[in-house]
């Protein structure tokens, strides 16, 4: 039997408009297969009644994927009064029902409960792990799931508009681990209704935005590489918020294998800048990253090798 052939060491950030109905797994297989990737991931999954940005991660990219996870991110949302459902978007069947439907200034008044850092606890249908076991595969069972709150940041969160008594869009700029379901759900019952997702675009992840994202028909469209390829980002895209260090080219051999390097004469203060120690850096050598590396006691140790 021939082997399975593993795909070509495909380094970068392709940054997908994830189309309705499909899922973040379903997506990154479609990416790889278009690119013949050898490796693949991405940088925080979306429902699939989600749309908008969905960092695919490429080779040696996937290394950065946690930092893009780490990153804030900007979602759009439509709340629908009036109704709850299991999965607190529209997937689900209707749970409860109110006739009570808030006015603008009871959706404004409420807002501020909802930013900074807040409580939250996540979807039934979520993939959080439970003894072992995904939440939605209990939920979908018919067992009850009892998920812990926990602290999420909610930096900004505003009324866009409201296309009509049931509906009311929103903007929200969070942290990690953000659920947009739950938010809808809390509005609801902070407002004296009930509510669920009804639409849901994710429109920044990290350092990514909408004018970088490419549907997958328009990639489809571009066939194999090295058409597709004027899309696929570099790997360092993704750390734009880490400094940049450059080092020597024995430096950077030296880091590659593994090794640290001292950093404690005269001539390196100029380059370190402002990177103290404890900081996480980007070590750059030829104008490609060679590692995430942290300054430690003079010593640059490297934290993630880039093979670029």
């Amino acid at each position: 039997m021939a082997r399975r052939r593993k795909g070509q060491p495909i380094n970068g950030w392709v940054i997908l408009d994830k189309p309705l109905g499909m899922t973040s797994t379903q997506a990154v297989g479609a990416v790889r297969r278009l690119f013949d990737a050898n490796k693949a991931g991405h940088g925080g999954t979306l429902d699939p009644l989600a749309t908008g940005l969905l960092p695919i991660a490429l080779g040696e990219a996937t290394k950065t994927v946690s930092y893009v996870m780490d990153g804030r991110k900007v979602y759009r949302f439509t709340a629908r009064w009036g109704e709850a459902r299991s999965t607190d978007d529209a997937e689900g069947p209707v749970t409860a029902r109110s006739d009570r439907r808030p006015t603008t200034a009871e959706i404004e008044a409420v807002l501020p409960r909802f930013q900074g850092e807040i409580s939250q606890v996540p979807p039934a249908f979520s993939a959080i792990k439970v003894e072992g076991e995904r939440a939605y595969d209990l939920a979908r069972a018919g067992e009850t799931v009892d998920l812990a709150a926990r602290p999420i940041w909610i930096e900004r969160l505003s009324l866009v508009s409201q296309p009509d008594e049931d509906h009311a869009e929103f903007e929200v700029v969070s942290g990690k681990g953000a659920y947009m379901r739950s938010l809808a759900r809390d509005l609801g019952l902070a407002l004296g209704t009930f509510a669920y997702v009804s639409a849901l675009r994710r429109i920044a992840v990290g350092p990514f935005t909408e004018s970088q994202a490419i549907s997958l028909e328009s990639l489809k469209a571009l066939g194999h590489i090295p058409p597709a390829s004027g899309h696929l980002l570099p790997v360092e895209t993704a750390l734009d918020d880490i400094p940049a260090l450059p080092l020597t080219d024995a430096e950077a051999l030296r880091l590659r294998s593994g090794q640290s390097i001292g950093l404690l004469r005269a001539s390196d203060r100029e380059r370190l800048g402002a990177i103290r120690s404890g900081d996480l850096v980007c070590a750059m050598a030829g104008g490609k990253p060679v590692a995430l590396a942290r300054l430690e006691a003079g010593d640059l140790r490297p934290v993630r090798v880039l093979h670029l």
